[in-house]
């Protein structure tokens, strides 16, 4: 990896940082260490980057606040991209942001409420960026970034820049076209939002950050929901009707406050967070044949 490194170094893509541990990348504190992590100063530094990644075969992953993944405790041999310097924001009209993927999507509602602009009140307590909310098609409270979305800037897998609509984008409940197409990039999203009263907007997100607090383990890392709601039903239900809540592994448990979030209570290993999340998958489908999906996603596991 040292040659790949300095071969990035070359090409001036933009800020590196060597040999770090993705605890301090993954809001579940936990995974083994990354050989690198690059963060392009621009789209073109961006593709001059993934280009080359791509020629010379070397395995890279996009990462946002890390909120909604599980890195294993190997060391990851590859590169890391974070977009953090894709973090302009613009107000196009009245209703209307540009904002970048790496913007931070809680500093984004508070910027919407104190705009007096209602949509985003949903995402008031998700830790993660614009792009990840993209990708996963973040939500809460039966509203997620699939309604507010008129347009999202990708980079494709042959590196051209192309902006896809918000039918083209196929958001359904946690998922987007970007889940299912690997290799597309966000880049940069208009939000469409509506008018609304500043007081009633931040009442609302004050309430909802209160429910998170009395109702979510927030004092410990974890990754927030691990599994997505059944139809009809809720992961958390059936993981305390099956006995797990309050169930350890290492330093890792079932939340002893909410039963469908893992947290890391005390140092625990990515491994003992993995095997809490597959007890739970298989002892709820054991029990009560259903077969729930997991939300996280493992990366460098094999």
């Amino acid at each position: 990896m040292k040659d790949v490194i300095d071969s990035i170094r070359l090409l001036d893509v933009g800020k590196i940082e060597e040999n770090v541990s993705l605890k301090k990348y993954t809001t579940y504190r936990a995974g083994g260490n990354a050989s690198c992590i690059v963060y392009p100063k621009n789209t073109k530094k961006l593709i001059s980057l993934i280009s080359f990644l791509k020629e010379n075969r070397v395995p890279h992953k996009i990462l946002g606040n890390g909120s909604n993944l599980l890195f294993s405790d190997k060391d990851y041999e590859g590169v890391l991209i974070r977009l953090n310097e894709f973090d302009k924001i613009k107000f196009v009209s009245k209703r209307k942001i540009r904002v970048g993927a790496g913007y931070s999507l809680v500093k984004l509602c508070l910027l919407a409420a104190k705009k007096s602009l209602t949509g985003l009140e949903f995402a008031a307590g998700i830790p993660g960026t614009v792009g990840g909310a993209i990708y996963m098609n973040a939500g809460a409270y039966k509203s997620d970034m699939g309604y507010i979305v008129e347009s999202v800037k990708v980079l494709t897998p042959d590196c051209k820049v192309v902006t896809l609509v918000n039918k083209e984008m196929q958001f359904h409940y946690r998922s987007s076209f970007l889940q299912t197409h690997p290799g597309y990039v966000c880049l940069e999203v208009v939000l469409h939002l509506k008018p609304g009263k500043r007081e009633a907007i931040e009442e609302v997100m004050r309430d909802r950050r209160q429910r998170r607090l009395d109702t979510q383990p927030l004092e410990y890392p974890s990754a927030g929901s691990v599994f997505r709601n059944p139809p009809d039903n809720f992961a958390g239900k059936l993981i305390e009707d099956a006995g797990l809540k309050g169930k350890k592994k290492g330093g890792a448990m079932v939340s002893d406050k909410h039963a469908n979030f893992i947290i890391n209570y005390k140092n625990a290993k990515a491994s003992d967070i993995k095997e809490l999340i597959e007890l739970c998958h298989d002892e709820v489908k054991e029990k009560y044949g259903i077969d729930m999906r997991i939300e996280q996603e493992f990366v460098n596991w094999e």
